[in-house]
C-alpha cells in the first residue's frame, strides 16, 4: 500500500472505532480505541487459529507490518503531541513545582529504571529464565519514564488537584527526553563491549542531549515568538507553529540533541508568552484550536495502533509469567521513585495528601515504551522485554487510566480538587 492509502486506512478505522465507542461503549476515547484495536487483533488471531486457510489475518497483518511503529511514533507523532501538550503548561505553576518536577523527571526516572531492571533480572533468575543484567536495565530504561501522551490524555478525563496535575504533566513532558538518553546508554551497555561506555561519555551524552535540546528549543521558540509578534495573521501564525515543531525536532535529531525536550521547551515558551504578547484573540483561537485537534487526532491514531500492533508482535508464551510479574514490579519501582524525592523535598516544599499514591497510580505508560521495545535489535532478551513492556503498557493504560479518578477521589481531600 502507498503512504496515502495507509494513512487513509488508519483514519477510516480510527474514525469508525471512535464513533462506535462514543455511541455504544462510552469509554474514554483513547482507552476505548486501544481496547477496540486490541479486541479486533485478538479476534483476527482467533479466526486464524480456527480457520487457518482464511487469508484475512495474513492480509491485515501484512498491512500493519508496513507501518514502522518506532518511526511513526518517535520521528512523526511525538513532536506534534509533545508541542500540543506543552502549549497548555502554565509556566508560573510549573516554576512553583519546579523542584518535585525536576527530581521526578531525573532522579526519579533513574531510580525507577534501576529498581525495575534489577527486579526483572532477579525474577528471571528465580524462574530459571536467562537474562543478562544489562538487558534487564534496558527494560528498566524504556519502562521507567511516564508517557507524556498517555498521561496528558488521562488527565483530560480526571479531576486532579492543580499542584498534582502540574507535577504529573510537567514530569511526563520532561522525563521522556531523560528516559530516551538512559535507554540509549543502557542499550550501549547491552550490545557493546563494556570498555566502550564510560562515565565521561555518559555525562557528555546527557549534557548534549538534554541541555542542548533545551537550549535549542529556547532559541527556536524565541525566533518563532518574535515572528508571531511582528504580524497579525492567524493562518501564517499557525504555519509558524507547525514550522517550529517540525524544524526544531529535525534540527535536534541532526545535531544529536533531544528532540522531545526541544519541542517541549519551545511549546512552553509559545504557550505562555504568545497569548500575552504575540497573538490577537482570533489568532489564539485558531492556533490553540488547531493544536487541540492535532493532539486529539494523533492520540486516537496512536492508541489504535498500540492495539493493532498485537497482530505483528510475536509474543512468547513462555515469558507470560515474567510479563505478569513486571506489572507489580514496575508499580513498586514507581512508588519508591516517587516516595524518595517527596520525603527529601517535603522539608522545603509542601505536598498535598495523596501525592504519592496518585503520582504512583497515575504513571501511565504508552506508545513510547512500545516503540522503544520494538526498536530493539534481535537478541535472546528481545521477546521477554517486548512481552513485559506490552503487559505493563496495557495494564497502565486500561486499568490505571480507567481507575485513576476513583483513586484521586479516595485519597485526595475534596477541598483540594
Amino acid at each position: 500500500m502507498s503512504l496515502f492509502e495507509l494513512v487513509a486506512m488508519l483514519l477510516v478505522i480510527t474514525t469508525a472505532f471512535a464513533y462506535l465507542n462514543h455511541r455504544f461503549i462510552r469509554l474514554p476515547v483513547n482507552i476505548g480505541l486501544l481496547v477496540m484495536g486490541l479486541g479486533a487483533s485478538l479476534l483476527l488471531i482467533g479466526l486464524e487459529f480456527l480457520f487457518p486457510s482464511t487469508p484475512l489475518y495474513g492480509a491485515v497483518a501484512a498491512t500493519i507490518r508496513q507501518i514502522d511503529f518506532y518511526d511513526a511514533v518517535m520521528n512523526g507523532m511525538l513532536a506534534f503531541l509533545l508541542f500540543a501538550g506543552a502549549l497548555h503548561v502554565d509556566l508560573g505553576r510549573l516554576r512553583s513545582r519546579a523542584a518535585p518536577v525536576g527530581m521526578l523527571a531525573t532522579f526519579g526516572v533513574l531510580i525507577s529504571m534501576l529498581i525495575a531492571g534489577a527486579g526483572l533480572w532477579l525474577a528471571a533468575r528465580a524462574l530459571g529464565t536467562p537474562l543478562d543484567f544489562a538487558w534487564a536495565l534496558v527494560f528498566g530504561a524504556l519502562i521507567a519514564p511516564t508517557d507524556p501522551v498517555a498521561v496528558l490524555s488521562t488527565l483530560k478525563a480526571v479531576n486532579v488537584p492543580e499542584a498534582l496535575e502540574t507535577e504529573m504533566s510537567g514530569e511526563a513532558l520532561l522525563n521522556d527526553g531523560v528516559g530516551v538518553v538512559l535507554f540509549t546508554i543502557a542499550l550501549q551497555f547491552a550490545t557493546g563491549p563494556d570498555e566502550t561506555v564510560g562515565i565521561l561519555p555518559i555525562a557528555e551524552l546527557l549534557l548534549v542531549e538534554a541541555g542542548g535540546g533545551a537550549l535549542l528549543g529556547l532559541a527556536t521558540g524565541y525566533v518563532a515568538y518574535r515572528a508571531m509578534r511582528s504580524i497579525d495573521d492567524y493562518a501564517i501564525e499557525v504555519m509558524i507553529s507547525l514550522a517550529l515543531v517540525t524544524g526544531t525536532y529535525a534540527l535536534a535529531t541532526a545535531l544529536h540533541m533531544s528532540g522531545p525536550i526541544a519541542v517541549v521547551v519551545a511549546g512552553v515558551l509559545i504557550g505562555n508568552r504568545g497569548p500575552r504578547f504575540a497573538m490577537s484573540d482570533i489568532t489564539q483561537r485558531y492556533v490553540f484550536g488547531f493544536w487541540t485537534l492535532v493532539d486529539d487526532i494523533l492520540n486516537a491514531i496512536l492508541f489504535l495502533l498500540i492495539g493493532l500492533e498485537v497482530l505483528v508482535v510475536h509474543f512468547a508464551p513462555t515469558f507470560a509469567g515474567l510479563a505478569l510479574i513486571a506489572i507489580p514490579l514496575v508499580l513498586a519501582a514507581r512508588f519508591i521513585s516517587v516516595a524518595g524525592p517527596v520525603l527529601v523535598l517535603q522539608h522545603w516544599q509542601s505536598f498535598g495528601r495523596g501525592t504519592v499514591p496518585v503520582l504512583t497510580w497515575g504513571a501511565v505508560r504508552g506508545g513510547i515504551s512500545v516503540a522503544l521495545a520494538l526498536s530493539l535489535p534481535d537478541s535472546p532478551a528481545r521477546p521477554l522485554i517486548l512481552d513485559a513492556t506490552y503487559a505493563v503498557v496495557l495494564f497502565s493504560v486500561v486499568v490505571q487510566g480507567l481507575s485513576l479518578g476513583r483513586v484521586v477521589r479516595r485519597v485526595v481531600p475534596k477541598a483540594s480538587h
